[in-house]
């Protein structure tokens, strides 16, 4: 709602520039003040800046791109895949393997989404191959982000990879939107619709980028990337309670449904992930496997 509000008076990438521009400032001032107490070296800032590569900068623009070149519902059902992104992945990266019955409850959260939206759009479907190749890379990058960050989970903590996320994207969006305004004939139009969208980038910037990413960053160093994954999902059921008791929206029977099945998907999800101790039993016994099979036929 408030990207909508914000995008009603400026750009997107205008927006983005302004978000994770007071995001890095208010990290960086509760730093400053002793609020918070985290350090990012040279080495650290090279070593996260693939997760800030990931998301921040490829998501976001290409989800716009591709929202843009499609549609909203259409984006809706193809970004929704991406806990299966996340599985595939995480097995293949991590070692982390989804217990068997996960996968019907996480394919149920993907199959809730896909259906509220499918019902919405009334089965149009979008051709723009431009767009779909946007919305895939948008989909590629949120699932990479989400393995990267649960890797660097055991090196490096929640406010550590946050910091490099907000500045990364602060500096990266900035820059394209100061020089958007320097082509356009000069830059003194950037801070004027201020008083317009500041309720926008306030919101969007101190609690949907500082406290949001910190607290997914925060759940990748307690639970698989499989677990956080399926909670993205839940958007759309917040979206739809928030039209309906906020907004006065009407409320439709496939709307229930879905959202039941999101519910039901991100419940089992989390309900029958294996423990910590059989993930690391599993990798010990791979690792052990991999080793018999490289030692000498005597």
């Amino acid at each position: 709602m408030f990207t909508r509000e914000g995008l009603d008076y400026i750009d997107p990438f205008h927006l983005l520039g302004l978000r994770f521009g007071l995001a890095a400032l208010t990290l960086t001032f509760l730093r400053l003040a002793g609020m918070l107490r985290f350090h990012v070296g040279l080495k650290d800032l090279k070593a996260l800046l693939p997760l800030a590569f990931l998301l921040p900068l490829l998501h976001f623009p290409s989800e716009t791109v591709g929202i843009q070149l499609t549609s909203s519902s259409h984006a809706g059902m193809v970004v929704s895949v991406i806990p299966i992104f996340v599985t595939i992945l995480s097995a293949l990266l991590l070692r982390e393997y989804p217990a068997r019955l996960q996968l019907p409850f996480v394919f149920a959260t993907v199959g809730g989404v896909i259906f509220i939206f499918f019902m919405q759009s009334q089965g149009e479907v979008g051709t723009q191959l431009l767009g779909n190749l946007a919305l895939m890379a948008a989909v590629l990058a949120a699932a990479g982000y989400n393995i990267a960050s649960r890797h660097a989970a055991g090196e490096y903590s929640p406010l550590q990879r946050t910091w490099v996320m907000m500045v990364t994207g602060a500096i990266a969006f900035n820059a394209v939107s100061l020089s958007q305004h320097a082509t356009a004939g000069g830059i003194a139009g950037y801070l004027q619709p201020l008083s317009q969208v500041w309720p926008s980038i306030v919101y969007l910037g101190v609690l949907s980028s500082v406290v949001a990413f910190f607290l997914i960053n925060y759940s990748l160093s307690h639970i698989t990337a499989i677990q956080s994954a399926v909670f993205a999902n839940l958007v759309t059921v917040i979206s739809i309670a928030a039209g309906v008791l906020i907004l006065g929206e009407d409320f439709y029977w496939y709307q229930a449904v879905g959202a039941a099945a999101i519910l039901a998907g991100v419940y089992g999800t989390n309900r029958f992930a294996p423990s910590s101790q059989e993930i690391s039993s599993n990798t010990t016994e791979e690792l052990l496997t991999l080793k018999d099979s490289e030692s000498p036929v005597k």
